[in-house]
């Protein structure tokens, strides 16, 4: 006969019962709360590597832009695509990589991190830092190869983005939407000129980016250190792609810089990008192109090198105010050789952008600084971006300034020069000397057009050449403690009537005739 549980047992069962029931009761939750479905990645093999170019088979159905991860942590982009392998760019440094090594879709494009907190900061292409002071912290990204925005969201460009030289802001005006090459041989001055830029746009509420594709760490550690200085660091971020960096990251870079400037640009901000520069940018694509075995072209380029900066400069531009009325205007470099402005990567810029600044060795020579040559330079914008002052004191400056140099020219055969040519000479000498400027040395549009009144009035032509500086500099002050009032004027851009215009040119005369006195006392 069984023997019947004692109270204590029963009591034990009964709550290993109510423990089991609870637990499936979690556990039914759980499986009901959680959508399980089955994880299919793609995973291809590595079956060749050669210089920042790997060749991966097993992957049919990748996408061209798409970013593959390789098992080491590398990232690549798949940049082209046959019909039994996939030619991958990589991204970072290939040490660890080997035939075999496995990569994996990861079915989206290549991204970089975008916001304000890249404000102040040096990163790389793919968004991480190098100046040692963390990580990003944003979580916002935006496609690194971008569309550029359709005509009919674009507004005519009309504001001026000044550069702070006066040779750029009176001869070669730039407007903020416009793309304005910059090229000229090495060590002309281009960097300096595009960093001189960037250093005027302080209190101009303009967002700078600098991109260098290929530079010497030194270089950038200059311009970083020359942005810290004058506290242009704030606004601006340093994109840097080293020359020992993979050729994919200075593929990528310009268009990851553009990324980041596009999203200030869709939030109501105007944007200053320079690409330092477009020339080695190319070289860059043409060695992953040929590593990629594709057929060369003129200079063993490949045939879509135009399309590779034309989709990249397209998308600087000045949207309309319903699209939030922001800009991006690049300053693209590039360097020619023994001043050949025909070869082939600086003619497909000049036929995209809108209009070039050339920089003269020989003018560089002479210790014309900036060099830039204005009879090669022009703005196909023109004076629709100028300010009203501008118009109306340099409208005929160009020319005029044009002429004298051919009239210098054809002087130096002659050794009797008529009074009236000798008189466009001297004239023309001192409009030469008042457009040169220092290194850093940015001048406000009040000064620009003081200096400017100064010289297209003659007031300087009785000065002594090594005098124009010293004098002009007096005038300024002289003129902006006279008349506050119209130097505000053309500060805020306000168009001058005739009456104040003549009042301005006549203050400046006198201005000049009191300077000129007291730097002869002085001397």
């Amino acid at each position: 006969m069984l023997k019947s549980l004692s109270p204590q047992h029963q009591a034990t069962n009964g709550a290993s019962r109510s423990i089991r029931t609870h637990a499936l009761n979690l556990l039914s939750e759980v499986v009901a709360s959680h959508d399980v479905r089955l994880d299919l990645k793609e995973v291809g093999t590595v079956v060749g590597l050669n210089e920042g170019v790997a060749t991966v088979a097993g992957l049919p159905h990748v996408r061209l832009g798409e970013l593959l991860e390789f098992g080491h942590g590398c990232h690549g982009l798949a940049l082209d695509l046959a019909s039994q392998s996939v030619g991958v760019v990589l991204l970072d440094e290939s040490g660890s990589l080997a035939a075999g090594s496995r990569v994996r879709r990861t079915r989206r494009v290549f991204e970089v991190p975008v916001g304000e907190e890249l404000l102040s900061r040096v990163v790389d292409p793919l968004g991480r830092p190098l100046d040692n002071r963390g990580p990003v912290r944003t979580r916002q990204y935006r496609p690194a190869d971008g569309e550029a925005p359709p005509v009919m969201d674009r507004a005519p460009v009309t504001v001026p983005l000044q550069t702070g030289l006066k040779v750029v802001d009176a001869l070669v005006p730039v407007g903020r939407g416009q793309r304005e090459l910059i090229l000229g041989d090495r060590q002309t001055g281009k960097t300096s000129l595009a960093i001189d830029t960037i250093l005027n746009q302080r209190d101009q509420d303009v967002i700078c980016i600098y991109c260098a594709i290929a530079q010497r760490t030194t270089s950038v550690a200059r311009v970083v250190d020359t942005l810290r200085q004058h506290a242009a660091l704030d606004y601006s971020v340093v994109v840097a792609a080293e020359p020992d960096s993979p050729a994919g990251a200075q593929y990528i870079a310009p268009y990851a810089a553009t990324a980041m400037a596009e999203w200030f640009m869709h939030h109501g901000r105007d944007v200053l990008i320079v690409y330092d520069d477009l020339t080695a940018h190319a070289r860059a694509y043409r060695e992953l192109s040929l590593l990629m075995r594709r057929p060369p072209a003129r200079e063993a380029y490949p045939g879509d090198i135009f399309y590779l900066h034309s989709r990249l400069l397209e998308r600087a531009t000045h949207l309309r105010e319903e699209l939030s009325g922001g800009s991006i205007t690049a300053l693209p470099i590039a360097e020619t050789e023994a001043q050949n402005l025909s070869a082939y990567i600086p003619t497909n810029l000049i036929s995209i952008t809108d209009g070039q600044i050339y920089l003269s060795p020989e003018l560089f020579r002479k210790g014309q600084l900036p060099a830039v040559d204005v009879t090669r330079s022009v703005s196909r914008v023109g004076g629709k971006t100028q300010l009203p002052a501008y118009r109306r004191v340099a409208s005929h400056l160009r020319l005029a300034y044009a002429q004298f140099e051919e009239l210098e020219k054809f002087a130096r055969f002659s050794s009797q020069l008529e009074p009236e040519t000798l008189a466009r000479i001297t004239h023309g000498r001192r409009v030469r000397e008042i457009l040169k400027q220092g290194l850093h040395d940015v001048l406000t549009v009040p000064d620009q057009i003081s200096d400017l009144l100064a010289v297209t009035s003659g007031s300087l032509d009785d000065v002594p050449l090594s005098d124009v500086w010293p004098v002009a500099s007096r005038v300024r002050s002289i003129a902006a403690d006279r008349r506050p009032d119209l130097m505000n004027a053309l500060a805020t851009g306000k168009r001058l009537s005739d009456e104040e215009l003549d009042e301005l040119r006549s203050t400046i005369t006198s201005a000049a005739a009191l300077a000129g006195k007291a730097n002869d006392a002085d001397s």
